[in-house]
């Protein structure tokens, strides 16, 4: 008999990986993505709240040391206002700082290096124990309200009709909402030519969302880096 929650469809889980370390945030993403899991990744504590500002996660797979903010910083701010489930990973694994992560409000804590299989068991622990259900797939920003699941756009209820390439263009800001997605990573994503196409995707897309085009509210251009979309927690 399978360990895994049947209570909690994992496709519907979205996991955040805030780790510096790309090599093993790369392998945790694919890792769990190949457990049936969505996850996302961060390589700080600012990239990460800055995502967290657009989509509620359903559990922070946190990393203690890092540049700038440090995991214990991160997730005490956090458990200011989040109540999501945070396993804590570092490769510090004496009493005092277990002590000190615990103290926080993580839930569990886990000293690299660390199998992947045990991360994913701890993470099934967690979602049995608290029953917690999973986020929502739904970004609001607006008067809009976007599904990323089906790719489905309502203005305040009506259905606003998209192109394949703007509802794929919109699904991958929405996912990262808050946070800012390269035009390289946009291009690769909606198979365009080139990343001038982006640019002239973004502005059709604009046409249907913005009051004033010229002047976005929701769909921004960061200069010399991508696109963002500014939403709030739905």
């Amino acid at each position: 008999m399978s360990m895994q929650a049947t209570y909690l469809d994992r496709t519907d889980t979205h996991v955040l990986v805030i780790d510096d370390d790309d090599r093993i945030r790369q392998l945790l993403q694919k890792y769990l993505g190949k457990q049936g899991y969505r996850v996302s990744g961060a390589a700080s504590a600012a990239d990460a709240r800055a995502m967290m500002n657009g989509l509620r996660y359903d559990l922070l797979i946190l990393d203690v040391m890092m540049p700038g903010e440090d995991g214990l910083s991160f997730a005490s701010s956090i458990r200011e206002h989040h109540d999501v489930p945070i396993i804590m990973l570092t490769a510090l694994g004496d009493p005092e700082n277990r002590i000190a992560g615990l103290k926080t409000g993580v839930d569990d804590y886990l000293p690299k290096p660390f199998e992947p299989e045990e991360l994913l068991l701890r993470m099934d622990a967690i979602f049995r124990r608290t029953g917690r259900q999973a986020a929502s797939d739904v970004v609001k920003f607006g008067p809009y309200e976007f599904d990323t699941k089906q790719g489905l756009l309502n203005r305040n209820g009506k259905r606003v009709q998209l192109t394949t390439g703007e509802r794929t263009l919109l699904g991958l800001l929405a996912r990262q909402a808050g946070a800012t997605v390269s035009r390289y990573i946009l291009s690769e994503n909606i198979k365009a030519n080139s990343e001038r196409a982006v640019d002239v995707q973004m502005t059709r897309l604009r046409r249907k969302l913005e009051d004033n085009p010229s002047e976005p509210e929701y769909l921004l251009t960061i200069r010399g880096e991508g696109y963002r979309l500014v939403s709030e927690i739905g």
